[in-house]
């Protein structure tokens, strides 16, 4: 069977209801949700996959207790467009929130995720279930595309990215990250709609975040719930809280990494202490790959190649770690391909809701991977960088037909044709194109991609539209 003939398309496409894995009990209520995303970690940044001076307890003990995925990808490599494709299910482009020319939204932006997508806390809060976004949100800072707006009960955070609203004063260029201080952004802190602070104390953001969150699992702790906890750090500037100051051997970095670290260990023991646990699916990963432009004040991506902003697998591949103790087999890898994309069709699959069926949905219900009886029903992931489709993975190749590296000019893009084709699982640093030996591969992408290309309709675009435009 070739790799394409095992690709059911719509992935998607499937009875969707609560299901016991094999030799377990049902869940004595719906389950609760808790994702945990971090902002620019790499590959390579927690002791578990490899990282040889960050110290992080809480997430190895997590994977302990849990599982890995080693082959996990987000649908772009830079904020806004990843985390539109993970609250909604679909490929940024199909919503609008992708771009060539504005990588992101800024506080100049007029758009935002449209009101007619249906995000993960839409799907959920239709079954009853209560909804907080904390953290980072960076989907739209106006009234009508913040969180409250598209079925987040209540929301407690920044709304973009922390390296904006620098202030005049502040040292131009990098010069401001070397020594960074709260008031060279005036980045608001808001509760719903209202701003609280501005400039937010950046140092205190992951602490407040955690205790918001752990309030949050208490006050909701007699039923379903859904927390998106997306933390502001490690994005420059690094900023961490006076406890955790020359605490990591790698530097401010790491300090930043293991200021998570604890965060993540705070809310999986408030799930321990309610007797939350076993009713409570846990995902840990991150928004894209490390800015390894900024040096020390970066990541890693470990022995994957390039980093944020790219299609190279460092850019889209990244760390994830769930866990739900009696559910996901204990200390279990699942080596196959899974994505953020995935996680709203799991979610409904689980809380036994439906899924829309008047648009294509991206992803997949991973839960067969997830408790162990069954493969991943994601063979193949497409590749994104603004509104151009630059790479496609099928099995374990993958191939590249435009590269270029991080936020490069045009001098830098590089059209191949034939494409490279790279082997990930023997060749996961993508150093070794393969593309002659192995037309026939090349040929099943080709035939996927006009599959894909055939079906596909762009949104309206939403992030080069300005205020002072509309």
């Amino acid at each position: 069977m070739s790799l394409a003939a095992a690709f059911v398309w719509p992935c998607t496409e499937r009875a969707w209801g609560i299901e016991a894995p094999s030799g377990s009990s049902a869940p004595r209520r719906l389950p609760n949700l808790v994702i945990i995303f971090a902002d620019d970690m790499g590959y390579g940044d927690i002791a578990s996959w490899g990282h040889p001076t960050i110290h992080t307890p809480h997430l190895d003990q997590m994977a302990v207790e849990g599982q890995k995925w080693t082959s996990f990808y987000v649908a772009a490599s830079v904020c806004t467009p990843s985390r539109a494709g993970l609250m909604t299910g679909r490929l940024p482009i199909r919503s609008g929130m992708c771009s060539d020319t504005r990588r992101v939204l800024f506080p100049d932006s007029a758009g935002g995720l449209p009101a007619d997508e249906i995000t993960i806390a839409e799907i959920l809060s239709d079954r009853g279930y209560a909804t907080a976004c904390v953290g980072k949100w960076h989907l739209g800072h106006l009234p009508q595309y913040l969180p409250t707006r598209q079925g987040f009960d209540q929301y407690f955070g920044i709304p973009y990215s922390n390296d904006m609203d620098r202030v005049a004063s502040a040292p131009s260029g990098r010069q401001a990250f070397l020594d960074p201080q709260i008031s060279f952004w005036n980045v608001p802190l808001m509760t719903n709609s209202e701003i609280i602070e501005r400039p937010a104390d950046q140092t205190t953001l992951t602490r407040r975040y955690t205790e918001e969150a752990v309030r949050f699992i208490q006050a909701n702790r007699d039923k379903p719930f859904f927390l998106y906890l997306a933390h502001t750090m490690p994005h420059v500037p690094l900023f961490r809280s006076p406890e955790f100051a020359g605490r990591s051997r790698r530097g401010l970095y790491g300090d930043v990494i293991e200021e998570i670290d604890w965060s993540v260990g705070q809310i999986l023991k408030s799930l321990r202490e309610a007797g939350l646990a076993e009713e409570t699916w846990v995902v840990f990963t991150s928004d894209n790959g490390p800015w390894l432009s900024f040096d020390e004040q970066g990541g890693s991506a470990g022995l994957l190649r390039s980093g944020k902003g790219s299609t190279w697998e460092g850019g889209m591949r990244v760390p994830c770690v769930m866990w739900w103790p009696g559910r996901i087999p204990a200390g279990s890898v699942v080596r196959e391909i899974g994505s953020t994309l995935d996680i709203l069709p799991t979610a409904a699959r689980l809380a036994g809701a439906k899924l829309p069926q008047d648009r294509v949905l991206d992803g997949c219900d991973i839960s067969p991977a997830m408790f162990g009886t069954g493969p991943s029903p994601r063979n193949h992931m497409f590749f994104y960088r603004g509104t151009r489709l630059y790479a496609v993975r099928l099995g374990p190749y993958k191939a590249h037909f435009i590269t270029e590296e991080p936020y490069g000019a045009d001098t830098n893009r590089q059209v191949h044709e034939p494409p490279l084709l790279f082997q990930l699982e023997i060749d996961p640093g993508e150093r070794w194109n393969i593309a002659s030996a192995h037309p026939e591969v090349i040929a099943e992408i080709r035939e996927l991609v006009a599959r894909h290309q055939a079906e596909f309709k762009p949104g309206e675009p939403q992030l080069d539209r300005r205020i002072s435009e509309r």
